[in-house]
């Protein structure tokens, strides 16, 4: 171990005795008064894929299904689920930790911008804060009597994606791409970083697959055809949904309605996650 080490792993890439640790060793425990049964991961290899939108869906999904779901929204400088459930109220805490938001139909929800005063102000932090926020979103939240947390995380292999991964016990992770063919290579690098951390997964959503054309319905595939098969081919892997472009989805979601969504494009995937 380095002099210099600042314990912090998620920001290091010394080839030390810490690193090379049994994983396990690393996992972070949960607030005494939690209770979380299954925990999934939401992972993509870019950003604008639509990986907020698959998280607060499966969330919906499973708790349609009367599961109690929660969402850990880990992506600390672009938190969007708040807004997608439309939540205004700000996190509070006690002395037993913080309390999650609860939306409507009764998913909890624990973001960032539960806590800023001003949800449009920039979150200007270095790594270590960013994954030092979500593991406190794992260890200081009050998680009580959840089914299914569902952790949305950045995009990308960086410091807070690799943090979640250490530190939090993932059952699976969900990989959400889009129909671009460049997105394989991008797809291929969430797979391998998975694997490598001995995190299963689940299988992959392609978000933006089609639109239908409301007069004819007819699917139009507005970025091409679609390699979703080949790429999960490539990795064995499943494809759960092909999810379209949808303008009444995207209405609700900027409305803050995302529990009014109707579709059953994310039913299969949905059946996976309660599979594990």
């Amino acid at each position: 171990m380095s002099e210099a080490c600042n314990h912090d792993c998620g920001s290091c890439q010394a080839d030390c005795a810490s690193r090379q640790a049994d994983p396990q060793d690393m996992k972070e425990k949960l607030n005494e008064l939690s209770s979380v049964k299954k925990v999934v991961g939401v992972v993509s290899g870019k950003g604008g894929v639509g990986k907020t939108l698959v998280t607060a869906m499966l969330a919906v999904l499973l708790n349609r299904r009367g599961h109690h779901t929660a969402v850990l929204d880990a992506d600390i400088t672009g938190p969007s689920v708040p807004k997608v459930f439309g939540l205004k109220e700000k996190a509070v805490g006690n002395q037993f930790g913080i309390l999650p938001v609860r939306t409507k139909t009764g998913i909890d929800v624990m973001s960032i911008n539960l806590l800023l005063e001003d949800e449009e102000a920039p979150v200007i932090w270095r790594g270590p804060i960013l994954a030092g926020t979500v593991k406190q979103f794992w260890t200081d939240v009050i998680w009580k009597d959840v089914d299914y947390l569902f952790v949305d995380m950045p995009p990308g292999t960086g410091d807070v994606p690799l943090t979640v991964f250490q530190s939090i016990p993932l059952d699976g992770i969900v990989v959400v791409t889009s129909p671009q063919e460049l997105v394989s290579m991008i797809v291929g690098k969430a797979v391998n970083m998975a694997k490598m951390m001995s995190v299963p997964i689940v299988g992959v959503v392609e978000n933006m697959s089609y639109v239908k054309c409301p007069d004819c319905g007819k699917e139009i595939a507005l970025f091409g055809e679609s390699h979703v098969e080949k790429t999960a081919a490539e990795y064995g892997l499943k494809v759960l949904a092909r999810v379209p472009l949808d303008p009444a989805v995207a209405k609700n979601c900027d409305a803050g309605l995302a529990e009014l969504v109707e579709g059953e494009w994310l039913n299969a995937a949905a059946d996976a996650v309660e599979g594990l």
